[in-house]
């Protein structure tokens, strides 16, 4: 058993159009923690997030491992709100220190979704790629190497609460057949590698319109993104952060695009589809 270690975790971002709370996919945006014996507790970060207990990375931690005599450094480039996994992915983290400290063996998924309360996003974070979550468990699936990811991540954040009180009690059966039917291309799309598939599955009925009046400019580009280049885009976990997904060979034209769309109101960032899971080693 090792007294130090060093552990890489991946932002996310979930729902992805028609699979509100059972889709996420892993994105190349990352935390990295370093955690360390030293015989009392300290958490070194330029990031503006707690450093004591109440810090989620600690949290984590602490489900499997006492963290009083543990130095902890973290280092993030996902944005602090706006719908991209930063809760799950610091769970996750702590999670994946505290469990390779140990000596492995937890059930991870279990313990983050019961952490973040989106398993959607802790198993993005843990697995890499593509992932499916139902029943409490996640499946797996690659992502094209043809897909490219863009981000619109608005400067203006909004508390997730909001975004879940938007959300009606009850849907129409029109709309819930109609996700059911693109939830189904989509991952027809994305197992045969077939984009124009992917597109037509991007679309949703079930929490994007009900949260439009939240952020209007957001689901503005969600329905220009054909227009700039983008085989489509989805609003990201609760949001307002806009997921561009795009050809690869053609994500530099929809940037530039996307830069003069936006102004000065968001950020445009590059952030590929993330292949692997989360990694863990000795420091």
């Amino acid at each position: 058993m090792t007294d130090a270690c060093r552990v890489r975790v991946h932002g996310s971002t979930a729902n992805l159009g028609p699979g509100f709370d059972s889709f996420a996919a892993a994105l190349s945006l990352h935390v990295e923690l370093e955690v360390q014996r030293t015989g009392t507790f300290a958490i070194e970060t330029e990031l503006p997030i707690a450093t004591d207990r109440r810090n989620l990375v600690v949290r984590g931690f602490a489900a499997l491992m006492e963290p009083d005599e543990f130095r902890f450094v973290i280092r993030s480039e996902i944005p602090l709100a706006g719908g991209l996994g930063t809760s799950a992915a610091a769970y996750v983290a702590g999670l994946v220190a505290a469990n390779y400290l140990s000596g492995g063996g937890a059930d991870l998924l279990a313990l983050g979704a019961e952490l973040d309360g989106h398993p959607d996003n802790v198993a993005a974070s843990l697995l890499g790629g593509f992932v499916v979550v139902a029943d409490g468990t996640a499946t797996r699936l690659d992502m094209p190497s043809s897909l490219e990811a863009v981000l619109v991540v608005p400067k203006e954040t909004l508390r997730t609460r909001d975004a879940r009180d938007a959300l009606p009690a009850a849907v129409p059966l029109s709309d819930a057949v109609f996700n059911v039917g693109h939830a189904a291309l989509l991952i027809a799309g994305l197992v045969r590698g077939d984009l124009d598939l992917v597109g037509r599955g991007l679309t949703d009925r079930l929490h994007q319109p009900a949260r439009a009046h939240l952020y209007p400019r957001s689901m503005e580009l969600v329905g220009a993104a054909p227009d700039l280049g983008a085989i489509g885009a989805t609003i990201s976990g609760a949001g307002p952060t806009v997921v561009l997904w795009t050809r690869a060979g053609e994500t530099e034209s929809v940037v530039h695009g996307l830069c003069q769309w936006t102004g000065d109101w968001a950020d445009v960032v590059v952030a590929p589809f993330e292949p692997l899971g989360s990694v863990a080693g000795e420091l």
